[in-house]
């Protein structure tokens, strides 16, 4: 069975990244841990667009969490260490690994990023593109 491309229209030029982007961001969404939440940040006049993405990630440390950006892929990850010293009558809370990526749009920065009361929450912004508009010469013979 031949897959038909979301991007194979000829007035589709240099779209060919996207469809791989889509996919990623499809793989990636599969896992249910942890939860998050993304919102829309309201923002004032003449501000950027504003988002945040909140994770609830109790019982992980900031030394236990890590967040990079690679190209357009904001990728967070939690590894706890099992304290083997503990003997656990019931054990209800795993010490658990996880990873979560988010596909960021062109342009979007990562501003900041905080842990409290066990919810991690990352400050985005995409700031206005600016309009550009260039008039091309034709040349000739």
């Amino acid at each position: 069975m031949t897959r038909v491309s979301l991007f194979s229209s000829p007035y589709l030029l240099g779209f060919d990244d996207f469809e791989r982007i889509i996919d990623r961001a499809a793989k990636s969404a599969n896992d249910g841990y942890p939860p998050y939440n993304i919102e829309r940040v309201a923002r004032g006049e003449n501000a950027p667009e504003k988002f945040r993405i909140t994770l609830a990630v109790a019982g992980f440390s900031r030394d236990e969490l890590e967040i990079t950006l690679e190209e357009n892929q904001l990728m967070i990850r939690g590894r706890q260490v099992d304290d083997g010293s503990r003997a656990y009558l019931h054990r209800g809370i795993a010490a658990r690994q996880f990873q979560r990526a988010f596909v960021l749009a062109e342009g979007v920065e990562v501003k900041s990023a905080q842990l409290e009361s066990g919810l991690l929450a990352i400050d985005l912004e995409r700031p206005e593109p600016q309009r550009i508009v260039r008039k091309i010469d034709i040349k000739g013979v």
